[in-house]
């Protein structure tokens, strides 16, 4: 079955104001079920967690339906599953804790393809530790972050290996199987930063090989909250800084504070409203997320083939390298102007797109663009269309022939 991509698009509320929304690396628009799951919750009486009364018991329950829902999301275990405002939060907390635990002469590794959120957390946890950060780099001419260097980086001091599954800025898609393999030989942990893979197809956690795996929900449809998934095993182990009197069970030691119970019940919508998105998907929800994922995810490479004919048909479009596979995102410049320039001229046009270094840090610093800059990203969602592809190339092909001075 084809993906209906109009009946998607009317499950978008914010769609009917008419932007173009090519942002969806830096967050998507919620789905109409998440915002009614939210706004009901917020209608209802919902006390802080407690068995002994109604109210308290009904906080209870979104904590747990929000963990079973990033479980059916990731095919992972519901109570290894930690929530929290962000994912860097999450990756800071676990940083933290386990850096307690290196010594002076252990390594991490990190990677100048990733999210600063998946090197800064190790690189200060490193420091404070007096471990040595060893860098993987990516190869500026094809954007690539090539395996094999891994065999050289990753020994037996090492502790930790941190690595991206899609690049946030140019969708560069590591062999992150590959990585977390010969990490684990090595006795390594591996954190995989699953945030800009996650809405663009199934995600199969153990498979990857992932110790530690991160999402964001705002990136898939649903609020501003994160998680960050592991063995509970794996949890059990370790031991953060809390306050005394705060649950000393896994997975809610690691969580600071009153979770928001409204989002909680949004992002369990916005999981359903993934398992919704191929109307013929059947079978347990983990089954029709991976169904609807895949649909969706047919129908962004047709809308991302177009973008990516059309960016270097247009003259005067420097796009940034990135290997065939990646995930629908893409990064450029267009001569005679800014990045700031052209994102501000096509936000103008009603189009609405990142630009700057969208924190990816290392990257842009490797390839010299930070100081003129960074690029624009355009990154395609599920909801967009091959006419909106048109319209932003419609609109950067009249910038570009307005011959605008080159500013950065």
């Amino acid at each position: 079955m084809s993906f209906d991509v109009t009946r998607v698009r009317a499950a978008y509320p914010a769609l009917a104001e008419g932007h173009l929304h090519f942002d969806g690396a830096a967050g998507t628009q919620p789905a109409a079920g998440v915002v009614e799951a939210v706004t009901g919750a917020m209608r209802h009486a919902v006390d802080n967690r407690s068995a002994a009364f109604a109210p308290g018991r009904r906080s209870l329950e979104f904590v747990a339906a929000a963990r079973t829902a990033v479980a059916d999301l990731l095919g992972v275990a519901p109570d290894g599953v930690v929530l929290g405002p962000s994912a860097t939060a999450l990756t800071y907390t676990l940083a933290r804790t386990l850096g307690d635990t290196w010594r002076p002469g252990d390594e991490v590794v990190v990677s100048r393809l990733d999210h600063d959120a998946n090197v800064r957390p190790w690189v200060r946890a490193a420091e404070r530790a007096g471990a040595t950060v060893r860098w993987a780099e990516f190869d500026p001419a094809t954007g690539e972050l090539p395996t094999g260097q891994y065999a050289d980086l990753v020994g037996e001091r090492t502790r930790l290996v941190a690595v991206t599954a899609a690049s946030n800025a140019v969708g560069t898609v590591p062999d992150v199987a590959a990585i977390a393999r010969l990490a684990h030989a090595a006795g390594a942990l591996v954190c995989v930063d699953g945030v800009h893979a996650v809405p663009h197809g199934p995600t199969d956690v153990p498979a990857l090989g992932a110790d530690f795996f991160v999402t964001s929900a705002y990136k898939w449809s649903g609020p501003h909250l994160a998680a960050l998934v592991a063995d509970p095993a794996r949890w059990a182990a370790l031991r953060p800084d809390k306050l005394r009197p705060s649950s000393d069970a896994v997975p809610d030691r690691f969580e600071y504070g009153t979770p928001s119970f409204p989002l909680l019940a949004g992002l369990t919508a916005a999981v359903e409203h993934l398992a919704g998105l191929n109307p013929t998907g059947r079978g347990d929800r983990r089954s029709r997320v991976r169904a609807g994922l895949a649909a969706a995810r047919a129908h962004e490479q047709v809308v991302f083939d177009r973008l990516l004919a059309g960016l270097a048909a247009l003259p005067g479009v420097t796009v940034l390298p990135a290997p065939a596979g990646r995930c629908p995102t893409v990064s450029f410049r267009l001569a005679g102007s800014s990045p700031a320039e052209t994102a501000t001229a096509l936000g103008e046009a009603g189009i609405c797109l990142s630009h700057g270094d969208y924190y990816a840090y290392e990257y842009f610093q490797a390839l010299g663009l930070r100081e003129r800059g960074g690029a624009v990203r355009a990154s395609v969602y599920h909801y967009n269309t091959v006419e909106e592809v048109d319209r932003l190339l419609a609109e950067l092909d009249r910038l570009a022939s307005g011959g605008w001075r080159m500013t950065g």
